[in-house]
């Protein structure tokens, strides 16, 4: 999968995994790694630049004797979200478009 395109549909994820409850990364990793591969390394930039377009909210709780960092998702990553959803239709469209005309049966 092209890189940019992935960035773009992790911090989507992200924020989707975020809708219900608040959580932390493993926890994220964990709800989105069956949809998309994402690795620690991947994870902790996108929850950093989410939190600095304030899409994102945190805390840290103790846990087990450690610090944890809980994100927690805002007004602005809602609507980061529904945006993402028009964007998404569009490409699915497009996707559409191309399996159809180049006769491919795969959708």
């Amino acid at each position: 999968m092209d890189a940019q395109l992935k960035k773009g549909l992790l911090e989507v994820c992200v924020l989707v995994s975020l809708k219900k409850e608040e959580s932390y990364g493993y926890k994220i990793i964990s709800d989105i790694s069956p949809y998309i591969e994402v690795s620690e390394s991947t994870l902790y930039p996108i929850l950093k630049r989410l939190e600095s377009t304030g899409c994102l909210t945190t805390r840290t709780k103790e846990y087990n004797g450690r610090l944890r960092k809980y994100y927690m998702i805002t007004e602005a990553g809602n609507r980061k979200i529904r945006e993402s959803i028009v964007d998404l239709d569009e490409l699915k469209r497009v996707y559409e478009f191309i399996y159809k005309e180049s006769g491919s049966s795969v959708l």
